[in-house]
């Protein structure tokens, strides 16, 4: 099997991924727009989206580092609207665009449309969250997004297989498909409430960092695997276990935290670019399919569906967002800032994904009783265009109209002074701790080493008030600020002496590693995490 394809289609998305953080274009939109290109240079292979490979093996992964940065919490205060947007809206999206394009595309059937419809209906989870950092999007309209994307792929794909056993001729009546419903959502919930405590217990339980990020990296795999084994929802049993794992995560040594942050960020970054590179690789693939359809008269209905797909989701979101509180005091209470902004910005963040395609490109090419799938090449040309349009025409706007609409961003403000007085509280109990042990006789340090606890903590403590202070006239500056920088300067000064005496051989390489890991060390607690 030549591998040199692979390589190149990774290689050439993360560069374009790394190229779009220096752009003002989102890196989904950059990645699919180069795929859209490099499907027509010539001697870029054939890559098409397979449902075998990309449903067991890249969302599970994507879904799971997306889920564990989830805040549980979060969610489950915006359980309502989450709720109504990854269950409600998805099933109602695959009944009314499937009746609607049915009506509106000649010959189409409406079995096939529903199938149409159930394909299309989720908004994509590596999308929302790649979208929401971008543009800075409300805390709470965040987390709904979010919430949204993390569930309604297991909605979809069970309406999705009702409505294709329906077209193949297979005969699954209403009822039916409510129990394939229940078995998938109730039966991954199940899975995932199964695992998580004995996944978390062998996660605290393997002292050995290594293994534990092996553990980190199998879970996902694990969850999706058991859940789809009893023929319940891999999606949910995945999503439950990151949500646990992600709450309870400080229950894991530091040594695991840090490796696992850098572990899961790399492959968080590669499997997104690849991803995003791959819609537009389909192109050629798609437009080759169409058979007997005409390429403007399947441009046309494009554009149909995609209307279709924007007006359906605000149908949908307004009413879903009003007649709770309308019709519940305690909500109308509680949620009394929320304005016709939110549900629009809501509304329009619906972009598609990959799950969409590679689950379009699983519709079988014959019925159960050997005839051809009724319009099946339209339905894939129909979906790939729904997920290029939404990408592209919302990915691309959405920042405007968060712009134009004035909507608060995150306040870094007060996030900061949150920070502060959190870290304040806890350096008063550390020193209080402190106190404590040194009057134990089996705690007696030198005087030295004792005042640096003391100086470690104090550091700790003001840093971050440091953070609020006014910058400094001549360098703009604030005083965390030039302290890290100088950290810094100071650490790169002991490095360079450590290859030097390495390179005179004075010390060996293993020692010399050593040294720089312990300055590593001091300069990742020196400069705080930037946000992506």
């Amino acid at each position: 099997m030549d591998a040199l394809p692979l390589v190149a289609l990774v290689a050439a998305s993360a560069a374009t991924a790394g190229l779009a953080r220096r752009t003002p274009v989102p890196a989904p939109l950059l990645l699919v727009a180069v795929g859209l290109i490099g499907s027509y240079v010539p001697g870029v292979p054939t890559y098409t989206l397979d449902a075998h490979i990309v449903l067991p093996l890249l969302l599970p992964p994507l879904l799971y580092t997306a889920a564990v940065d989830s805040s549980y919490l979060d969610l489950r205060a915006n359980l309502r609207p989450v709720a109504l947007l990854s269950v409600g809206y998805v099933l109602f999206a695959t009944v009314a665009v499937g009746y609607l394009v049915h009506r509106l595309v000649p010959d189409l059937p409406l079995t096939a449309a529903l199938v149409l419809g159930a394909v299309i209906a989720p908004p994509d989870a590596v999308t929302a969250a790649a979208i929401a950092r971008r543009v800075g999007l409300p805390a709470r309209v965040t987390t709904i997004l979010q919430g949204e994307s993390l569930v309604n792929d297991a909605t979809a794909i069970t309406a999705y297989k009702v409505a294709l056993a329906a077209a193949v001729g297979e005969g699954m009546s209403w009822g039916a498909g409510a129990g394939e419903f229940l078995l998938a959502s109730v039966g991954g919930v199940g899975a995932g409430l199964l695992l998580m405590v004995p996944l978390h217990w062998l996660r605290t339980h393997l002292r050995e960092p290594l293994l534990q990020n092996t553990l980190s990296l199998l879970i996902p795999f694990v969850a999706y695997a058991a859940a789809e084994r009893v023929h319940a929802s891999g999606v949910l049993a995945v999503v439950v276990v990151a949500l646990y794992l992600g709450h309870r995560s400080w229950q894991v040594d530091f040594a695991t935290r840090l490796q696992e942050a850098a572990v899961w960020k790399m492959v968080a970054f590669v499997l997104e670019s690849v991803v995003f590179a791959l819609i537009g690789l389909q192109l050629p693939f798609v437009l080759k399919g169409l058979g007997a359809y005409a390429v403007a008269e399947a441009f046309g209905y494009a554009v149909v569906v995609f209307l279709v797909v924007v007006l359906v989701r605000f149908v949908w979101v307004y009413p879903a967002t009003y007649l709770p509180r309308w019709l519940s005091r305690r909500i109308r209470e509680r949620e009394s800032n929320t304005d016709w902004t939110s549900p629009l910005i809501v509304g329009w963040a619906g972009m598609r994904g990959v799950v969409s395609l590679a689950v379009a490109f699983s519709i079988p090419p014959v019925t159960s009783d050997g005839a051809a799938f009724p319009a099946r090449n339209l339905v894939l040309f129909l979906t790939f265009t729904t997920v290029i349009g939404t990408l592209v025409i919302q990915g691309l706007t959405l920042p405007l109209l968060v712009r134009v609409l004035k909507l608060p961003g995150r306040d870094r403000q007060a996030e900061t002074l949150a920070e502060a007085q959190a870290q304040s509280e806890a350096s008063t109990a550390a020193e209080s701790r402190l106190e404590e042990l040194l009057t134990d006789e089996h705690n007696r340090l030198p005087q030295p080493l004792t005042d640096r606890l003391r100086t470690v903590l104090e550091r700790r403590r003001n840093a971050v008030w440091e953070r609020l202070g006014a910058a400094d006239p001549v360098t703009g500056e604030s005083a965390d600020d030039t302290y890290r920088r100088l950290a810094g300067e100071m650490i790169e000064a002991e490095r360079e002496v450590f290859v030097r005496l390495r390179d005179e051989r004075r010390i060996d390489d293993e020692m010399m590693r050593t040294l720089l890991r312990r300055l590593d060390l001091e300069e990742a607690a020196a400069y705080r995490e930037d946000a992506d």
